[in-house]
């Protein structure tokens, strides 16, 4: 699918000029290209359409979760019908490993995990891996290897609908990618069964 750019407003001012070099300079394979524009003056519909035009999955990266989440908003209205995918450090709480040898004391490596975040780090990651009209916006603080995407791919399957799998064959296949069977309480990475039925959902899914 293409990205298509969804908007009651119209490139205006500076906007169509700003517009028209960013492109050309993708284009062109420019490095580096700078947007200038004080706060208001509409850089994200105007990154928007240069996204419309180009039409190429597109890493946006600011620097701190609060940023992160006003322009995943704001990008998930510009484009409702493409996936746009937030992507941030998924720790509440994070203290590491230390000693202070003036006490003599070790302290523990602690962490809390977010759960919502770490779905929608996985869905970033799915979306990347099974299509192009992919938008992540995302925090500096996670440019770090999240491993290669031929293994991300290898822990799951494609189904398509009408496709027929022997039933103990999908169930051997979803446990084998860390799925856990629970026929009471259907939870992400769960699945039940039910008679000839298989419910299922997928980890990144609400």
């Amino acid at each position: 699918m293409k990205f298509k750019l969804v908007s009651d407003f119209k490139p205006k001012g500076s906007q169509p000029e700003a517009i028209e070099k960013l492109v050309a300079g993708i284009r062109k394979n420019y490095n580096y290209q700078t947007l200038l524009g004080v706060t208001g003056s509409g850089k994200t519909f105007t990154i928007a359409n240069v996204i419309s035009k180009v039409q190429k999955p597109t890493l946006v990266l600011v620097h701190n979760k609060t940023l992160a989440a006003q322009l995943y908003s704001e990008f998930k209205e510009f484009f409702p019908e493409n996936r746009v995918e937030y992507f941030v450090s998924y720790y509440d709480f994070y203290q590491p490993e230390s000693y202070i040898p003036q006490k003599d004391q070790y302290i523990e490596k602690d962490a809390q995990i977010n759960p919502r975040i770490e779905q929608m780090r996985l869905a970033a990651t799915a979306s990347l891996s099974s299509r192009k009209d992919v938008i992540v916006v995302s925090s500096v603080s996670c440019i770090y290897g999240i491993g290669a995407p031929e293994t991300f791919r290898k822990m799951g399957f494609e189904i398509t609908v009408g496709q027929e799998i022997p039933r103990n064959k999908f169930l051997r296949r979803l446990i084998e990618i860390q799925f856990e069977r629970n026929d009471i309480e259907l939870m992400p990475g769960r699945f039940r069964v039910k008679g000839d039925t298989i419910d299922f959902i997928p980890g990144y899914f609400n």
